[in-house]
């Protein structure tokens, strides 16, 4: 299984480059931070790189107080969503702005 990501600026138009999203799963206890990536220069993290992942719930954290160059609204978008098979690959787009973001499952 894999989990991907691709962040858009609608402010400036363009890929969101240097964005740092960090990657959790949930278990009994809390989350289990499991690492995390930056976007390259076409707003991409083709994969997360993490050991075990599995069926179950995730949380992707976007840190986008520390991207976006005017005071946002959102400090951090965080996205949980749930894999229910493996075998899957699965893709979380975020399209962002100062006020604004939206999230679907991509392919």
């Amino acid at each position: 299984m894999t989990v991907s990501t691709h962040v858009l600026d609608a402010m400036s138009g363009r890929p969101a480059a240097g964005l740092r999203v960090d990657l959790a799963r949930q278990e009994a206890g809390g989350w289990t931070e499991l690492g995390g990536a930056v976007t390259d220069a076409s707003g991409r993290i083709t994969s997360f790189t993490a050991a075990g992942l599995a069926g179950g719930v995730y949380r992707l954290t976007f840190q986008t107080a520390d991207y976006l160059p005017v005071e946002t609204f959102y400090p951090q978008v965080v996205i949980i969503f749930r894999i229910g098979d493996p075998a899957q690959h699965y893709h979380v787009p975020l399209l962002l702005s100062p006020y604004a973001y939206s999230t679907y499952r991509g392919s």
